[in-house]
């Protein structure tokens, strides 16, 4: 019954408009932040901190809000990555990415605002390695993270993506 709850709230607050979200990559000590989300299928999804951005404030002081509210960090927005297209009907959402430096605060699971308490969705933060991405399985991983080799290789991204997004036309 729950997960029909956080379906229902999750399409009535983003679904079937446009979305923008900003994603920050944070990387130290060869491990990059992860935070897991619990969908309302039950499936795990995991991807870097981030979300909606709030009309009238601009791009890394979106970033730094979103990741205070999930993370706890304080961070400092470096060079911008890529731009991601991301359309599963009734989600859609242009989803900028940008390298980030941590410069404060304490690390630990936040909350999504935008959710009620009894339907939030994160569940879980951590920093992991190249070897736990590539154990996660596709389905249950953000799309720009399945092929990398390396995270140098991130720094490098540039341009638009949607990997082969059946819904776009």
């Amino acid at each position: 019954m729950r997960e029909d709850k956080i379906g229902q709230e999750i399409e009535s607050k983003f679904g079937n408009k446009l979305r923008t979200r900003v994603n920050g990559v944070l990387i130290r000590d060869e491990k990059i932040l992860m935070v897991r989300h619990k969908m309302s299928d039950q499936r795990d999804f995991w991807s870097v901190p981030g979300g909606g951005m709030d009309f009238g404030s601009d791009a890394p002081s979106n970033l730094k809000r979103e990741f205070m509210e999930e993370t706890g960090l304080e961070i400092e927005v470096g060079k911008f990555l890529c731009v991601h297209e991301f359309l599963k009907p009734p989600l859609h959402a242009i989803e900028l990415f940008f390298e980030v430096e941590m410069n404060g605060g304490k690390l630990h699971l936040g909350i999504d605002p935008e959710l009620e308490s009894q339907n939030q969705i994160l569940s879980e933060i951590a920093w992991m390695s190249l070897k736990d991405l590539k154990n996660v399985p596709h389905d249950s991983i953000h799309q720009v993270f399945w092929g990398i080799k390396s995270f140098r290789e991130i720094g490098l991204w540039k341009g638009y993506f949607n990997f082969g997004n059946k819904y776009l036309k």
